[in-house]
């Protein structure tokens, strides 16, 4: 079922798709579109012989393989469509596990760091004698049923499906190395890992499945769906400087109060501030100061800095003099933000788009909602929010402490699904909201308890508030579904690196890796 990729004209694809579909610094489409809760990419070794245990020389690990995977899982008949995975056997002993990781909500080509000890997927394989696949979501990159992202092609996106993909995978694929077609489950155990999406997507498929993967690690898995989730700032609130967080807090209420109360001219003086003055819609100006915020999911404890410091310092140091706990008080704070906004950020955010094109979210013909061309990964991601996920990064409720706008609230995005697929929602007559409730009882969401299933987390993940993590949650550890969380960030503890520099990172690694490897000691071989 494996077959070679001409792997120049995939690269070549991959750049020309990835350059057209980006239209900020970061890879999304529009300066307001939020982040999605991915999997933070590992390279591999570019150079690097890869070799097999018995010195057998293997392909390089950025070969890539096709998988022929259905179109419909309930209607067979429909057709088959070609899946790209990549894979290597350099740490494979007989009777050892198969590690099956997708990204998720991305182009898979970047992640083939996730074949090697780079990442935790690696660990564990090199400690068990395992083969490492990582294998490209529908939808995403270059697996698609259709040569378009329409309304029409996407019938097929949905979590059922790609859950479905996962056991159709499982128990087709030929592996291509010595008795590859020998390792389905049942003739092999299977891991499965995943991080954000697809760390609930592990989950998920651990409800749906069970007993097809004979261990599961999920890290940062979003597993509740929630449509309003105002929780992503909340643990940027909490770890963030204390004076940064004050200041951004007493800034964001006075924008939300001028622009709520104030005068034409208090508003256009705002506006003006930020170069955002063609901005008529202020849900649009206010909502776009999110993008300092979102800055914080690129963190890690091995990043060293970034946009999020750069931005933090831009507010609190003074002729070289930080700000108390308190701050400096929304006067300096406003200030210091438009200039810092304007004296650079913008440019490295949008580029030399106007305010409009790359902030504004009103104009339903702008290329970011009618682009239906494969290898978009927001209008793939999107078509999911709309449907079954939601996940809407909002402002806190009222008498809530929030550092973000209380004037982007849901239908803001709600509204935005119906210029993305218009097809789909405009006969509904009003807006569409995210069946959220649907998801959450068919996977278990927050309440799942699983056997062999691992949950790890980070305290200062922004995606916490959708994890077993989320504040407010008392979700027990136990022997069959452990739940260990570090310090860390968002899937802190898929990356090697992450765990070399942070012992909290480190711990949950080593706990992970040691229930992984007593749950497959357990396993027995039978008929699937």
């Amino acid at each position: 079922m494996a077959r070679l990729w001409n792997l120049v004209s995939v690269l070549v694809l991959v750049l020309a798709t990835s350059l057209a579909e980006a239209a900020t610094r970061d890879g999304r489409p529009h300066g307001n579109t939020p982040r999605r809760p991915s999997v933070p990419a590992v390279p591999a070794p570019v150079d690097a012989p890869v070799t097999s245990r018995n010195g057998t020389q293997l392909p390089p690990y950025n070969q890539t393989y096709l998988f022929t995977q259905l179109i419909d899982h309930t209607n067979p008949s429909l057709g088959t469509f070609q899946q790209r995975f990549w894979t290597t056997a350099e740490w494979y002993e007989e009777g050892g596990p198969i590690v099956l990781f997708t990204p998720g909500e991305a182009n898979a080509q970047p992640y083939s760091g996730y074949l090697t000890n780079r990442t935790v997927n690696g660990q564990i394989a090199q400690a068990l004698g395992g083969v490492t696949i990582v294998l490209e979501h529908r939808y995403y990159g270059l697996s698609n049923p259709f040569d378009d992202l329409s309304v029409k092609s996407l019938k097929y996106h949905t979590i059922q499906q790609a859950i479905d993909d996962l056991e159709y995978f499982a128990k087709n694929v030929d592996l291509p190395m010595a008795g590859g077609d020998a390792l389905k489950p049942g003739q092999a155990p299977w891991v499965l890992i995943g991080g954000s999406y697809s760390g609930a997507l592990t989950s998920f498929t651990m409800v749906n499945k069970p007993n097809l993967f004979q261990a599961a690690y999920a890290s940062s898995a979003v597993v509740e769906s929630i449509t309003d989730y105002w929780g992503y700032f909340e643990p940027i609130r909490q770890f963030m400087a204390p004076n940064c967080s004050a200041d951004v807090q007493a800034v964001i209420a006075h924008i939300d109060e001028v622009f709520t109360f104030g005068s034409k001219q208090e508003i256009n003086n705002i506006k003006a501030m930020f170069n955002m003055s063609a901005l008529t819609h202020l849900d649009d100006a206010a909502g776009a100061l999110r993008n300092n915020l979102w800055d914080w999911q690129s963190l890690s404890p091995s990043s060293n800095g970034g946009l999020f410091f750069e931005f933090c310092d831009a507010l609190e140091v003074k002729n070289g003099v930080s700000a108390g706990p308190n701050g400096w008080g929304v006067e300096h704070a406003l200030q210091a933000w438009a200039a810092h906004w304007t004296g650079g950020y913008y440019e490295q955010l949008c580029g030399d788009q106007d305010a409009v094109s790359c902030l504004g979210t009103y104009n339903a013909t702008q290329d970011v909602f009618t682009d239906v061309s494969i290898d978009n990964a927001d209008r793939s991601w999107t078509w999911i929010v709309c449907n079954e996920v939601g996940f809407y990064q909002e402002g806190a409720p009222l008498l809530h402490p929030t550092i973000v706008t209380r004037l982007v609230q849901p239908a803001y995005d709600e509204r935005q699904c119906t210029y993305w697929f218009p097809e789909a929602f405009e006969h509904l007559g009003h807006l569409p909201v995210p069946n959220v409730a649907a998801t959450n009882k068919a996977y278990n969401g927050w309440f799942v308890q699983e056997n062999h299933l691992f949950f790890a987390n980070g305290h200062r993940d922004p995606w916490r508030e959708a994890t077993l993590a989320a504040d407010g949650t008392s979700f027990r550890s136990t022997p069959g579904q452990p739940l260990a969380i570090s310090d860390g960030f968002h899937c802190s503890d898929l990356s090697t690196t992450n765990g070399a520099v942070d012992a909290t990172v480190l711990a949950v690694q080593k706990q992970g890796i040691q229930a992984i490897t007593e749950w497959v000691k357990e396993w027995k071989p039978s008929k699937h």
